[in-house]
């Protein structure tokens, strides 16, 4: 089954195929969500593998606006703050933020767990603010307990 989820050359098929398979196979679905993150993020196009994982988590975020919302829902105020700071300043800004777990929430249930600005940080700590990483780590641990 993962064959069919390679195969799909649009973030819009994967959506559908996750849609259809939602009740019967749920695990086909994440993977097909999961495989339109990706697809989006690589039509976005990047200059590095953080800049790509960092796009994976706003494309994730969006899906978590979607579940939300019922309607495709763009995450208006991060692409503004990535226009202002770049990603890689965006994503500092955003791991300094408040903690909102219902984000965090619906990505883990979603199999999406690392696809958040904190675990890119973790993965990639010299790309970052040391300070950034050390709070991202904390963060996870917090998330995690949720």
């Amino acid at each position: 089954m993962d064959d069919v989820v390679h195969k799909l050359k649009t973030p819009a098929e994967c959506m559908q195929l996750a849609t259809n398979v939602r009740d019967r196979n749920p695990a086909l679905a994440q993977k097909a969500r999961r495989r339109a993150v990706e697809l989006r993020a690589l039509s976005h196009g990047s200059k590095s593998d953080v800049e790509y994982e960092l796009l994976k988590v706003l494309y994730a975020y969006e899906e978590v606006l979607f579940e939300k919302n019922k309607k495709h829902t763009r995450a208006s105020r991060t692409w503004q703050m990535i226009k202002n700071h770049g990603i890689i300043g965006a994503a500092e800004r955003a791991v300094n933020r408040n903690i909102e777990p219902a984000g965090y929430k619906v990505l883990a249930e979603m199999g999406m767990h690392d696809l958040t600005f904190e675990a890119v940080i973790v993965r990639y700590p010299n790309a970052f603010n040391q300070e950034v990483v050390s709070h991202a780590k904390e963060r996870l641990k917090i998330l995690s307990g949720i």
